[in-house]
């Protein structure tokens, strides 16, 4: 037996647009990490006004948020990653499954 026929006369979709998103998304990702670290590194300097507790207080929510960000777009990325699979998969070539007799298949049942 014969794994994996495939359609004959299939024509294979040309890839196009996944396969750009596919190219740009490790530098999203890398951007999605970085950015928010940028950012959580600099609220050390720029929360400085109040008492020490209340500055320790909006430096960790300011930390909860970016975590929250870099979490986001990794969620993100990793779905437009999936899709981006699932579409290239789908435009590769058609294959023919295997023929199953079915034994009312020319006297249908009524």
């Amino acid at each position: 037996m014969k794994w994996l026929n495939k359609l004959p006369g299939f024509q294979q979709t040309p890839y196009g647009f996944e396969w750009r998103v596919l190219r740009l998304l490790p530098q999203v990702m890398l951007a999605g990490t970085a950015l928010p670290a940028l950012g959580a590194w600099l609220a050390r300097f720029l929360f400085v006004e109040g008492s020490v507790s209340e500055i320790e207080r909006h430096i960790q929510t300011f930390d909860f948020f970016m975590v929250g960000v870099a979490v986001f777009v990794w969620t993100a990325g990793l779905t437009v990653g999936i899709g981006c699979i699932i579409i290239w998969l789908m435009k590769g070539p058609a294959y023919v499954a295997d023929g199953y007799e079915v034994s009312h298949s020319d006297k249908p049942k009524v």
